[in-house]
């Protein structure tokens, strides 16, 4: 057991020593291991097959399709707007997309490099405008703060292996392909998904930015969200121990977002 503590301490000064990150608006400094370059390449050729795939019914003209096109165009702006006020526009290159997909299930999910796509079955939820730039600012924030290579990151430092950090050095690619392909232990499984939850809060608090910024009003996220926590017990969906899962609680969520209005409504104009 001291001989396993003392590689992962080794291993964790390592990862630091090699690379870390500062998060936009939040200050906080991440674990960076993985290129995000790599990442986002990637993810644009899974998006592309995503969108070739026969079963994904991408939805291109309805009014819902142009709130999706709309919303997510001003949000766009407002982040790039954000990034190059606060220093930050050099460390991004997105390639902006938008997609309305026909689907029952309540989602939204924005891929590394700004792919986003929007389920159908979250429009009743959104109701409007400001709902919808609640959702695909979250999203985009979790892109922003680069959530998904700071995941990678703490995969390969879950690892407890010097081999995995020679892999995330050299060999980017293999390192992404061997994490996505990673199994964890129960302990492994509860740091991550509590690291998980931080995440899910600071694309909270961005988002509320983000939506700010693009114009629409923060106090309409708490809105949205009471009506997720309505249609997610409507669906008698019951929601797992907080320490057990990757978001946080409803009831914190609203209640933590409620705090965060004042510092986005510093960046509201109507």
């Amino acid at each position: 057991m001291k001989l396993f503590t003392k590689t992962t301490a080794v291993l964790l000064i390592i990862a630091l020593a090699i690379g870390c990150a500062t998060v936009p608006l939040t200050g906080r400094r991440q674990l960076s291991l993985v290129d995000d370059g790599e990442i986002q390449q990637q993810a644009a050729l899974v998006y592309k097959e995503f969108l070739a795939d026969p079963s994904t019914k991408v939805v291109k003209s309805s009014s819902a399709a142009q709130s999706v096109q709309r919303v997510g165009k001003n949000i766009s702006a407002a982040v790039n707007k954000f990034l190059t006020e606060s220093g930050y526009a050099d460390q991004y290159d997105f390639n902006w997309e938008f997609t309305l997909v026909q689907e029952d299930q309540i989602n939204a999910w924005c891929m590394p490099g700004g792919k986003v796509a929007v389920y159908s079955g979250i429009l009743p939820v959104t109701k409007n405008d400001a709902g919808l730039a609640t959702v695909m600012g979250h999203e985009i924030a979790h892109a922003i703060a680069k959530h998904s290579a700071e995941r990678m990151s703490q995969s390969i430092v879950a690892q407890a292996g010097g081999a995995a950090v020679g892999i995330a050095t050299s060999e980017k690619s293999n390192a992404t392909r061997a994490i996505i392909n990673t199994a964890y232990g129960l302990g492994g499984q509860l740091a991550l998904l509590s690291y998980s939850r931080n995440q899910e809060s600071e694309a909270d608090r961005l988002g509320l930015v983000f939506m700010a910024i693009a114009g629409y009003d923060p106090n309409e996220a708490v809105g949205f969200w009471e009506r997720m926590a309505q249609a997610k017990q409507s669906q008698g969906g019951g929601a797992p121990p907080e320490f057990l899962s990757t978001h946080p609680s409803d009831a914190r969520r609203i209640n933590d977002i409620q705090k965060l209005i004042p510092e986005a409504m510093k960046y509201y104009k109507k």
